[in-house]
């Protein structure tokens, strides 16, 4: 029997594309709430259709489904609607009539235009969280413009700080391999639901949770962002280089490269003894991480001489058994091969309406007697149209 989810009675309407409101509303799935998904007619979500990869069709899905659909939508119902069209407003209005939560991520002041907006809503259900995800939030000079997640990430200074240096092989700025701005504003506008949701037990009253993705962008830039508020001096690109400690890079081995980071004077010393580097840790221009940073052009080719002469899997092992922070850099294939993602349970085979199963990535969130519903696959496009037309959220998804 699957534990009794956290979540589990919650109501959320998903009026989101793309990336992230659908995470955030899947998180709320994971979780055990009851999210439907209103989809255009015909089309859907944008990234049904964003290819390639795609899923293996099956005889009950004879069409092909994009890997990146399944991504953030499982365990959600789905239902076609035209916001345009006034029945289907009506039947979205119905929906969020009952709703605990709303998620939406359209332009600025598009949906006031059908009366599906806060305003309008929180007047038949007061008791609404209605979370807008937009790229600029709903204030400001920028609150029209579109946003999508590397526009972001340029904007909100990630991509100057991410990369080699301009006067390096393969200097310049880069964005991150994922979009990093999109996922960490589903994760905030998760922790904001909640919030309001905890609120709402005291005042008994919904509320607006306004999310920009350029925001979440700025205050990610954390230590970063901070050291230039406190110094005035603009951060250059590392590469792979840390600026607050050293050795702090990938080294390059003889079959591949590992990642180091040496966060003290006794991992330093630790470090030097594991790689046969003894007289390194009594020099005085490596003995303190100042020291070590100052001098870092000066140490750095010492220990790529050290690295090329040995293999990933001997460094790792001289590294771990000295207590040293190091590890390869895996590619997707290493990664899923990877014994603790394994253990723990980072790919789950989720069974498919005809009996096969399909290998997705796993919620990581581990709670002691609560359960996770991750174990569902993505609904096909208006899979349940019919259903909640009818019913509305008296029936769930199992």
């Amino acid at each position: 029997m699957t534990p009794f989810a956290a979540l589990q009675g919650l109501r959320v309407l998903d009026l989101s594309r793309v990336l992230a409101g659908p995470m955030a509303a899947q998180l709320l799935a994971d979780l055990g709430a009851d999210v439907i998904k209103i989809e255009r007619p015909e089309t859907g979500d944008d990234t049904r259709e964003w290819a390639p990869p795609m899923m293996v069709p099956t005889p009950v899905s004879p069409l092909e489904e994009s890997v990146y659909f399944w991504t953030c939508n499982r365990g959600k119902r789905s239902v076609t609607a035209n916001i345009a069209v006034p029945q289907d407003q009506a039947l979205i209005t119905r929906l969020a009539q009952d709703a605990d939560v709303v998620i939406e991520n359209y332009k600025v002041d598009t949906l006031a235009r059908y009366g599906l907006d806060y305003t309008s809503l929180q007047t038949i259900n007061p008791r609404l969280i209605y979370c807008s995800i937009t790229g600029f939030g709903q204030t400001g000079p920028y609150r029209q413009r579109p946003g999508y997640d590397s526009i972001v990430q340029a904007l909100g200074g990630l991509m100057s700080i991410t990369g080699n240096a301009d006067d390096t092989p393969g200097g310049g700025p880069r964005k991150s391999g994922i979009a990093v701005a999109d996922q960490m504003t589903a994760l905030y506008s998760v922790v904001g639901i909640l919030a309001a949701l905890q609120e709402r037990h005291v005042s008994g009253l919904g509320q607006h949770i306004d999310m920009s993705l350029l925001d979440v962008q700025v205050a990610a830039l954390t230590n970063i962002g901070m050291s230039y508020l406190a110094s005035g001096k603009v951060p250059k690109r590392l590469g792979n280089q840390l600026s607050t400690v050293y050795p702090s890079d990938s080294f390059r081995c003889s079959d591949g490269d590992l990642m180091l980071i040496v966060g003290n004077d006794m991992q330093f010393s630790r470090f030097c003894k594991a790689m046969g580097l003894q007289e390194l840790a009594t020099d005085p221009r490596f003995v303190h991480n100042a020291d070590r940073l100052a001098n870092s052009a000066q140490l750095a080719p010492l220990l790529r001489t050290a690295f090329s002469g040995l293999t990933v899997a001997q460094c790792e092992a001289r590294l771990s058994e000295a207590g040293v922070p190091a590890a390869p850099v895996n590619d997707m294939a290493q990664v899923f091969e990877n014994p603790q993602v394994v253990a723990r349970g980072m790919v789950r085979d989720i069974p498919r309406a005809d009996g096969t199963t399909a290998r997705v990535l796993g919620n990581p969130i581990r709670m002691s007697r609560s359960g996770l519903r991750d174990d569902r696959t993505p609904p096909r496009l208006g899979e349940h149209t019919s259903q909640v037309s009818a019913d509305g959220w008296a029936t769930t998804r199992g």
